[in-house]
């Protein structure tokens, strides 16, 4: 279980839409929350690439190899 606070503004919005499409505020909250949850794994990920090829723990692939290994050449 989670508890948030909500700005006012935020909270009025929400109740909003869900009245309007006859959804659950949770049910918003949710979807936004694993929505940005993916940006931010994916961001972090990407972040963390950078810095290990920065450091020389890691290598680029150049992207003519990566079409060439999915079979996407041409």
């Amino acid at each position: 279980m989670l508890a948030i606070r909500l700005p006012a503004e935020i909270e009025a919005r929400l109740e909003a839409l869900a009245k309007a499409t006859g959804r659950t505020k949770s049910y918003y909250v949710r979807e936004a929350i694993l929505e940005y949850l993916d940006d931010l794994e994916d961001l972090y990920l990407a972040e963390q690439r950078l810095i290990d090829l920065r450091a020389g723990k890691t290598q680029t692939v150049p992207l003519e190899e990566v079409m060439k290994r999915y079979g996407m050449e041409g």
